[in-house]
């Protein structure tokens, strides 16, 4: 209503003159001007309305605004508005039509009417209205496109990380029950083939197999706790872990470590769970043979190896998942894994983390 206000109102209250009736007035300036409340929810009507009231306008010599040709912001609105709302193609024919048939009638009505001066005012205002309504539809929808674009890469990316972290848990259990399940089983044997002739060797035997149980149930606690509660970081092993793990190991292992430097804590649990997984297929597929554990950290790579000379048919590298889950474990930190034979008969598991990526 703030058009008809301001460029009819003063017409009406007589504080300037139109041409024409007065009732033509109100009804040709209301019908121009109140559509425009409503231009957001229904663009196209209104548009064809405004034109509709300025093309009988012309038409019949009515003047219902102070400009000549009944120049307001009226049809400019209506045609920036359907540009800037509507799909282009519906667009571009609404106010084509639209801007072309109030033109068409103010140039037909120059000097039909002497005394209303007519132009073509209203192709002036409103093509470049609808092109700049058109200019912000096509800057809106580069801008959701964008958007879509955005929300979907965080989409991918969550997915991306729920997928690491799941396989990081499996592999964290696997490590686990595979590790603690071959101690247990070597243990058990130990006992029971010494039981009667050796009854404190199949004690010790019985009491590490307890100790182990224990151990492996209280971690496997701390990954599904830590499952359950996603805020709760789990106490990972780490490198300082080491000395232990190799001193219960089912083999003849020796460590040799050097101070790692700026280790991130992933990165060492990953290089723990390699040394774990790798001893465990020494005590399942070797046996009790002399294995050596070498932990380096320089120029900005972690190295862990695992060594063991000749035991019994059957090497470590046909472990089952084990080797797939260690080279899983490594490659989601962009470290690298190399396993395979010896000359001597022996196995090598060597994995190199860098410690300078941040993701830990």
């Amino acid at each position: 209503m703030a058009s008809f206000v301001v460029f009819t109102g003063p017409i009406v209250v007589g504080a300037t003159e139109g041409i024409g009736p007065t009732w033509a007035i109100v009804v040709l300036g209301l019908l121009a001007a109140a559509p425009l409340a409503v231009r957001r929810r229904a663009p196209v009507a209104v548009l064809a309305t405004v034109a509709a009231a300025l093309v009988v306008a012309a038409a019949t010599g009515v003047r219902f605004t102070l400009f000549v040709s009944n120049g307001g912001p009226a049809l400019a609105l209506a045609a920036f508005t359907v540009a800037e709302r509507m799909p282009k193609r519906v667009a571009m024919i609404a106010a084509g039509v639209a801007v072309a048939a109030v033109s068409a009638a103010e140039v037909a009505s120059i000097g039909r009417h002497p005394g209303v001066t007519q132009d073509a005012i209203q192709l002036v205002t409103a093509v470049p209205a609808a092109l700049l309504g058109y200019a912000l539809a096509v800057r809106r929808r580069w801008d959701e496109q964008l958007r879509e674009r955005e929300e979907q890469r965080a989409r991918e990316e969550e997915r991306r990380i729920r997928a690491e972290e799941r396989l990081r848990v499996s592999a964290d259990v696997h490590d686990i029950v595979s590790s603690t399940l071959s101690m247990i089983a070597v243990r058990s044997g130990v006992a029971r083939v010494v039981l009667e002739q050796q009854p404190d060797e199949a004690r010790v035997a019985l009491s590490t197999i307890e100790s182990a149980s224990r151990a492996a149930l209280d971690e496997l606690r701390t990954v599904l706790h830590a499952l359950r509660e996603s805020s709760v970081a789990p106490s990972a092993p780490t490198l300082a872990d080491l000395p232990e793990l190799v001193a219960t190991a089912d083999c003849d292992a020796t460590l040799t470590r050097s101070p790692p430097v700026g280790v991130p804590p992933l990165v060492e649990e990953s290089a723990y769970r390699v040394v774990q997984e790798a001893l465990t297929n020494v005590a399942k597929h070797a046996g009790r043979v002399p294995t050596r554990v070498e932990v380096t950290c320089a120029d900005g790579i972690l190295s862990v190896s695992v060594v063991n000379g000749a035991g019994r048919p059957g090497a470590p590298g046909d472990a089952g998942f084990g080797l797939v889950g260690m080279r899983e474990r490594v490659a989601l930190l962009d470290g690298t894994l190399d396993a395979g034979p010896r000359p001597d008969g022996g196995f090598a598991v060597v994995a190199r983390f860098p410690v300078g990526t941040g993701r830990g």
